[in-house]
């Protein structure tokens, strides 16, 4: 009897905590706790009622979808219920949810289709004689939102539909925000001094539930349809068939939807998509997995809030929450001082977290952070983890604001903030961390392509007194290299092979090399093409510069000042001294691929993908990182993304990579 009171007090607790958070979430648009924790907590309490169904009540969030309607807006009753989906998170509870609705089926025969599951807000869009009569929230399933005005807003949603339509019928889709959209949508409201959004479902939930209509219009909200709520009169026997008719009917359908045979090849969907989902405009949390005919969907029916006949097949978690421990100051090659998050370690996406990034000064006070807070932390693929922000209603009064260190860690020496910048900065060129990190750019992949020479090297090599600078490594003796602990001889002349072959990379890399402030790949190779030696181009006046129709003034002016320290032209001639090369090639001539851009897609063989790039471009071409009509060819590795399938729709040519190396040989030769 005493285990039933525990079971009971627990399920007690977990409905007041998800009730709470369904609040916060759906009506308040301000999380307080990531997807993946607030997703344990609703298996835990459906767990403990498939246990002890005896407590099981009718207003159990088990029993209910999200939070209820807010009054201010109107109310709009769902004639047929919008539910929310069960969730899997592997392989084999897929499976087992598979092996149930065949069980249930008795053996009837059933394809699949596989939706991307966007993080954004379901609504429901009402059509009576082809005009957009109501748009609704989902709600608590029952009852949702009048939106309609809101929506109407959203320039993908069809206002009147011009081919022939049933008399009433009712479309379901997901609007969202892009991500771009997303951190423009972020910087107005912080330059404006309001809360930001914790991420792009909050800020589309946050613009289509405006009470004025015109702050939703200026919001760059979009919609994907992904099936109907109900219609008068006859309609396809299938969801795919559904979402082809909406298509026809000028409905905004995702074109990465697919008709699948078979369980596995559900899980190669996922797995795709698992992997490219960073590439994508929008956020989406996973693969939502409907049975296609709609008879059979009928048949099966739903339990409690969910449909049998539909499963969510959920991603890795990429949000989590932590405690902030402390705030460091990393010193960048510039001697900008980048502060990052100490974490209380968190597991995040399969990867434990313990550092993140906090961009600048200003941006920490934007998002009021503070030491002690917790905070909600974002992984995105491999990109460097980043604190979105704090919660605050979990402050104790015990966090503390975060001040900037007015002397540099590293050196001692007292930093400096330009007037207009965020960042601050140490101003000693020869301030050791400064000097580490300007020698790993210098050696590294994307600028001059020292293999061999990692971070651990260049380390050494400073601590032994070898390197002071990056021209330094042009002057490195085998005898030098193996007084290095752990060095041994074939490694050591790999690197000087390594070291003689970087003399002869292109103009671009070696201007990109010497880490010249706001300089990046790009506007390298501009500056190499435009002025075709390092000579001249360290001649360039600032009005010359700034001709340049790419440069603004903030790039031009850094240029200029480059060239204009003693320190760095005694730099340039030591390295040319050692012989690197500082000419390019001239831009009157054409050059073999001169007009041609490249994408790439998939992993090739031969090459890195930025060494593949760099091939293009010494050969005048250009690359991009997305297929578009303008695109000569789309070099094909293993395993290739999405970019393949947009290619296909365009037309636009493919290469293996074996032809790519053909091209550049031929283009090699011609040049």
């Amino acid at each position: 009897m005493e285990e039933l009171y525990v079971v009971r007090d627990r399920i007690e607790q977990l409905r007041a905590q998800i009730n709470y958070h369904n609040y916060r979430y759906y009506v308040l648009d301000s999380p307080e706790i990531s997807d993946a924790e607030y997703d344990e907590l609703m298996r835990e309490l459906a767990r403990l009622e498939a246990q002890y169904p005896q407590f099981i009540t009718p207003d159990s969030p088990t029993q209910r979808v999200g939070a209820q309607p807010v009054e201010a807006f109107g109310v709009v009753q769902h004639p047929v219920p919008m539910l929310s989906l069960a969730n899997v998170f592997s392989y084999e509870e897929l499976q087992a949810w598979h092996k149930r609705v065949s069980g249930l089926l008795r053996g009837q025969s059933f394809d699949l289709v596989c939706e991307l599951k966007m993080d954004g807000l379901a609504v429901a869009l009402t059509y009576e004689g082809g005009r957009l009569t109501t748009g609704a929230t989902r709600g608590d399933g029952m009852r949702g939102e009048d939106i309609t005005q809101n929506l109407k807003t959203v320039r993908s949603i069809p206002l009147t539909l011009s081919q022939p339509t049933p008399p009433r019928f009712e479309v379901r889709g997901e609007v969202y925000l892009s991500k771009k959209g997303f951190e423009k949508l972020n910087k107005e409201r912080a330059d404006a001094g309001l809360p930001l959004f914790a991420n792009p479902r909050n800020a589309a939930a946050g613009s289509v539930r405006q009470l004025d209509p015109r702050i939703t219009a200026r919001r760059p909200l979009d919609i994907y349809v992904y099936g109907l709520g109900w219609a008068e009169g006859e309609m396809p026997l299938t969801h795919w068939e559904t979402l082809d008719w909406l298509k026809t009917l000028g409905f905004k359908v995702s074109p990465h939807n697919a008709l699948l045979g078979h369980v596995k090849e559900v899980e190669d969907y996922y797995r795709h998509w698992v992997e490219r989902r960073e590439g994508l405009e929008y956020e989406t949390d996973g693969v939502v997995v409907k049975i296609n005919p709609i008879a059979l969907q009928g048949q099966l029916g739903n339990v409690g809030r969910e449909p049998r006949w539909a499963v969510a097949y959920k991603f890795p978690a990429t949000q989590g929450t932590t405690r902030l421990l402390d705030i460091g100051i990393n010193v960048g090659r510039t001697g900008s001082l980048n502060p990052y998050a100490i974490l209380e370690p968190v597991l995040v996406g399969g990867v434990t977290i313990k550092l993140a990034t906090l961009h600048n000064e200003d941006d920490i006070r934007r998002k009021d952070i503070r030491v002690g807070d917790t905070v909600i932390v974002q992984r995105a693929g491999e990109v460097i983890p980043q604190v979105i922000g704090p919660i605050v209603t979990k402050r104790t009064g015990a966090e503390r604001p975060f001040v900037m260190s007015e002397r540099c860690p590293a050196c001692g020496t007292s930093v400096v903030r330009p007037e207009g910048e965020v960042m601050s900065y140490c101003p000693n060129s020869a301030c050791p961390a400064q000097v580490f990190r300007s020698l790993t750019h210098f050696v590294s992949r994307s600028a001059m392509d020292i293999e061999g020479l990692g971070e651990q090297w260049c380390l050494a090599l400073m601590e032994k007194g070898l390197v002071k600078d990056p021209a330094d490594v042009y002057y490195l003796t085998k005898e030098q290299l193996l007084s290095l602990e752990r060095m041994g001889d074939k490694l050591a002349q790999n690197i000087l092979d390594a070291i003689a072959a970087s003399k002869e990379r292109p103009l671009s890399r070696v201007i990109f090399a010497l880490g010249i402030r706001h300089v990046g790949e790009e506007m390298a190779e501009i500056l190499a093409k435009k002025f075709g030696s390092l000579e001249r181009l360290a001649q360039a006046s600032l009005s010359e510069l700034m001709a340049i129709p790419t440069i603004g003034p903030k790039i031009a002016e850094s240029v200029h000042a480059y060239f204009s320290q003693e320190a760095n032209l005694r730099l340039i001639q030591k390295l040319e001294r050692a012989g690197v090369k500082f000419k390019g090639q001239v831009t009157s001539k054409a050059l073999p691929l001169t007009g041609m851009e490249f994408v790439f897609t998939g992993k090739l063989d031969a090459y890195s993908r930025n060494q593949a790039e760099a091939l293009v471009k010494e050969l005048g071409g250009e690359t991009g990182s997305s297929v578009t009509r303008k695109t000569a060819y789309l070099v094909v590795g293993a395993d290739p993304g999405s970019k393949l399938d947009r290619a296909r729709t365009l037309n636009i040519p493919l290469l293996a990579e074996a032809e790519f190396q053909r091209i550049v040989k031929e283009a090699k030769a011609k040049g």
